[in-house]
């Protein structure tokens, strides 16, 4: 992905053009992280004082953000860093969240089916054994199960090719991720939730639009059902964990 630069004239420029060249066709997205300083020269061919100068402007035009200890991540669009404000200033219910989910997620299944390629099933299929495995190894990591969990829609969010719905969609999902915990913690859930996630799957498979979108409803209204019943037992139990998504 990474190409050295031309030598002649102003390097920290063309490190710049090669950096929005890949991020006009998508190579580097919203949150990818770039390699470290010591990588990125090598790669690029440059000193690190150019490097660092052509982060500096990136940074000044929004395009990446530096998060020291962290690293440099390719910075969110202005749309989503707005929307994330927006939402993140409202009283939000958690039915107004799983009603955007189902107004998101449905038509998203739908879209997928049509751009489902056979390696979109096989990631599809990975995130599966890999929350199966992370359930298995330890079921108390609330944060990691929640990630694998929106990562398979996430996933198909991006697999429908649309990116204001992937945008979006994370959006939506780090807010139902805040300070709630999973629904796949209670008992029978995450077996029906892997049912549900495997017609979904076996609809994009056939390229079944309708069928996915179906799936995907199904499978959220039981996700809504489950958080709701979990919020009204904490309610007679105020010392339990916290409201789930």
């Amino acid at each position: 992905m990474w190409q050295p630069v031309n030598q002649s004239g102003n390097i920290s420029q063309r490190i710049v053009s090669q950096v929005e060249e890949l991020l006009s066709n998508e190579q580097l997205r919203p949150g990818d992280r770039l390699p470290s300083e010591r990588e990125m020269a090598q790669l690029l061919g440059a000193s690190r004082p150019s490097l660092r100068e052509a982060v500096r402007v990136l940074q000044a035009q929004g395009r990446l953000v530096v998060k020291h200890g962290q690293g440099v991540f390719v910075a969110e669009p202005k749309s989503a860093q707005a929307l994330r404000s927006a939402l993140g200033s409202a009283e939000i219910s958690i039915n107004e969240l799983f009603a955007m989910r189902e107004v998101l997620e449905v038509p998203a299944a739908g879209w997928a089916a049509e751009h489902i390629a056979p390696e979109h099933i096989g990631q599809l299929t990975e995130v599966l054994d890999e929350l199966d495995a992370a359930f298995d190894d330890d079921p108390e990591d609330f944060e990691r199960l929640a990630r694998l969990d929106a990562g398979f829609h996430l996933l198909i969010a991006d697999i429908a090719e649309n990116r204001f719905l992937h945008q979006t969609s994370h959006v939506l999902h780090e807010m139902l991720m805040s300070g709630m915990q999973t629904t796949l913690l209670i008992p029978g859930r995450r077996e029906k939730s892997k049912v549900q996630h495997l017609r979904i799957i076996d609809a994009l498979r056939d390229r079944d639009a309708a069928g996915a979108r179906r799936a995907a409803r199904v499978h959220i209204r039981s996700a809504h059902r489950a958080a709701l019943d979990r919020i009204a037992a904490e309610r007679t139990n105020p010392d339990g964990p916290s409201a789930v998504a």
